[in-house]
């Protein structure tokens, strides 16, 4: 299908941290138009439309103008805010968790598939070079193990929600895609310690065939670390997502290894690019040119679903 020249008509709701940059993303996309964003703190919303050169403009005026909205408000939100413009005949783009309970997610999967709308969750990870690098890096046979982890220093922000929805749902996207598969199984252990939400949490996924995933998060970390590590039946794939590097040991790699015959590690590297403004475009083709949609609401649905199975885990002390 070739490419639409008609502009799409865009509208942000929700300005702060990473609202901002959805809404410069947009200004400075040749094919969006951007009508202006809403958000609750009118000095931030003239603050970050001055810097945009867009309008101010209100929630309902957002949907009412546009003919695509994005939803970048706190999670409590995502669910009538993404609805009200999914009545309207709006395509939505929501940041990720899709919503705050599976029956509101339900609800914003019903409405897009009744009305034909467009309807991405805003799991950026899938939009990464290291992701792409992971996906494309040679397999060590069949994954069985999977250990993710995602850590960083505290700041007090996206704390109306747990690590679990703040950090973690990132890599139990990941690995749902990875697995191909939802868990059978969630166990988890985790605590607050700056807030009055967990700041950490580290979670073990069960899957068919006696597959296997430990997930750590933390916002209460002393370094930031990102990390993902999978074993299969040939070999063991390491990345590190802050430097860059991913090392696959399988059979007949490249560089031998001394204490295992017939192996080696291939080694391989990334350049990044703003996954954000992939993202972004992928919404956009969805819209105008009716490309796929990468992460669409049955993707945010699972990875929620798992995500408030890791908090009940955690709440429970079981699974």
């Amino acid at each position: 299908m070739s490419a639409s020249t008609h502009r799409l008509a865009l509208a942000v709701i929700g300005a702060g941290h990473f609202g901002r940059f959805h809404v410069l993303k947009a200004a400075a996309n040749p094919r969006v138009r951007l009508v202006g964003l809403a958000d609750a703190d009118p000095a931030r919303a003239a603050a970050v439309a001055a810097e945009a050169g867009t309008a101010v403009l209100t929630a309902e005026e957002a949907i009412a103008q546009a003919e695509a909205v994005i939803v970048a408000a706190p999670t409590r939100f995502h669910h009538d805010l993404a609805l009200a413009a999914l009545q309207a005949g709006r395509h939505v783009f929501v940041e990720k968790p899709i919503a705050a309970t599976l029956a509101e997610a339900d609800a914003l999967v019903a409405a897009a598939a009744a009305r034909g709308r467009v309807l991405q969750v805003g799991h950026i990870e899938r939009f990464s070079a290291a992701f792409r690098a992971v996906v494309g890096a040679p397999a060590g046979g069949r994954a069985l193990s999977w250990d993710a982890v995602r850590a960083a220093p505290f700041r007090p922000r996206s704390l109306d929600v747990s690590v679990v929805l703040d950090l973690m749902i990132h890599d139990i996207d990941l690995v749902l895609t990875l697995a191909g598969a939802d868990p059978e199984a969630v166990e988890a252990v985790g605590a607050a310690v700056a807030s009055e939400r967990p700041d950490f949490a580290v979670a073990r996924l069960r899957f068919p065939g006696g597959r296997a995933a430990v997930l750590t998060a933390s916002r209460v970390s002393i370094a930031m670390e990102r990390r993902l590590r999978v074993l299969g039946t040939e070999g063991e794939m390491s990345v590190n997502f802050l430097d860059r590097s991913l090392a696959v040991l399988r059979k007949g790699g490249a560089e031998p290894v001394a204490t295992m015959p017939g192996s080696g590690v291939d080694r391989a590297t990334w350049t990044d690019h703003d996954s954000l403004e992939a993202e972004q475009a992928a919404f956009v083709a969805a819209c105008l040119d009716g490309a796929p949609v990468v992460v669409d609401g049955a993707a945010g649905r699972r990875a929620l679903k798992v995500a408030l199975a890791v908090e009940a885990a955690i709440a429970g002390g079981s699974a």
